[in-house]
């Protein structure tokens, strides 16, 4: 069988099954652009279960563009805060003002017209532009690239972009008038049914008849994932400083990781408690205590954090050299990223 025939099979079924098999989730619920953009963003990068809390929040913060448009930075952040790579916000709160600007607070239709939009690539416009509008756009993203690659037993390198390049090509071509569909039940067949780890459960699988992996017993070996870098591992001292229960915070970089995000006081090595002691005496603070909270391994997209937090609380201190925020504000007013978010929960004031 052809590869164009073979995936020209697998479209009436898998709308099928995905009509009658798809998963209730918030986003679904009815075919709003924003609302399927603002879960597309919160999708990148994080699970469907961890985002469930998360986008029925933002919604209800931010039920339209025009919130979206104007809240401050800072707000946004903070209600971003646990769902990491921050830019994603910054650009939904860009894209959202552009909205506003050039398309009179209407989300744009077409793929093509969404991906002029911060922070919205090839994937993110096909979902919208097929979700909302069924527009004849396929949504190519790790799960798809998985379901296809297996579907016509390709040993290409799902990692290399002309991969993707070449699914997509292969998608168009076959896209049926269930634009929407089709693209979802691709996603949700990679997240339910084809995963990535272990065996797949092909007994399950609506195209099994189709899957060319399965018949040749390839379904373990494909996709294949060609790393080609190493994340950088960096080392980190968190120090958690209490002074009249209140906690030393300071503002990161205008620019790079995390930028404009909150940390408490971080040294760039991880160090003893005898250093702790050293380093305290550098900034002229006296400490009643000191307290380990423990270690976190943090793994970004290109590095990785290894990070011990101190608990210190002070008996002087130098109180201009940070901002230093009630436990209250911490929680309602600054966005304190995820690596540090293990060292906040351990936070004990006297």
């Amino acid at each position: 069988m052809e590869e164009k025939d073979r995936l020209q099979k697998i479209t009436k079924p898998l709308v099928t099954w995905y009509q009658k098999e798809g998963r209730i989730l918030p986003w679904r619920e009815g075919k709003d652009p924003y609302h399927i953009w603002i879960s597309e963003i919160m999708l990148q990068q994080t699970r469907i279960e961890a985002v469930k809390e998360y986008y029925k929040r933002f919604i209800k913060e931010l039920p339209t563009i025009q919130d979206l448009a104007n809240i401050e930075e800072e707000k946004l952040l903070k209600l971003w805060e646990g769902l990491g790579y921050y830019n994603r916000a910054r650009n939904l709160k860009k894209a959202a003002q552009m909205i506003e600007e050039k398309y009179q607070g209407k989300m744009p239709k077409s793929a093509k017209e969404l991906l002029n939009l911060p922070g919205i690539g090839e994937y993110t416009a096909g979902a919208i532009s097929s979700i909302a509008y069924d527009e004849k756009v396929p949504a190519v993203d790790g799960n798809v690239l998985r379901v296809v690659n297996r579907i016509i037993a390709s040993k290409k390198d799902v990692l290399e972009s002309e991969t993707k390049k070449e699914i997509t090509q292969k998608l168009t071509e076959i896209m049926p008038k269930e634009a929407g569909d089709f693209n979802e039940g691709l996603m949700e067949l990679g997240e339910l049914i084809c995963l990535p780890k272990g065996k797949p459960f092909c007994e399950k699988c609506p195209l099994q008849n189709y899957c060319l992996a399965r018949e040749k017993g390839l379904t373990e070996e494909i996709p294949v994932r060609i790393q080609k870098t190493k994340r950088k591992r960096e080392e980190k001292t968190v120090l958690v400083l209490i002074d009249k229960g209140k906690i030393a915070i300071q503002k990161r970089a205008e620019t790079g990781l995390l930028a404009r995000m909150y940390e408490f006081p971080t040294i760039e090595k991880q160090l003893t408690i005898k250093q702790v002691k050293e380093q305290l005496k550098d900034w002229n603070i006296q400490a009643k205590s000191i307290t380990k909270l423990g270690t976190h391994h943090h793994i970004f997209s290109h590095r990785e954090w290894d990070m011990v937090g101190f608990q210190i609380e002070c008996e002087k201190v130098n109180e201009s050299e940070w901002i230093w925020a009630e436990r209250e504000k911490l929680e309602e007013i600054y966005p304190i990223p995820g690596p540090y978010a293990p060292f906040k929960k351990k936070i004990q004031l006297t």
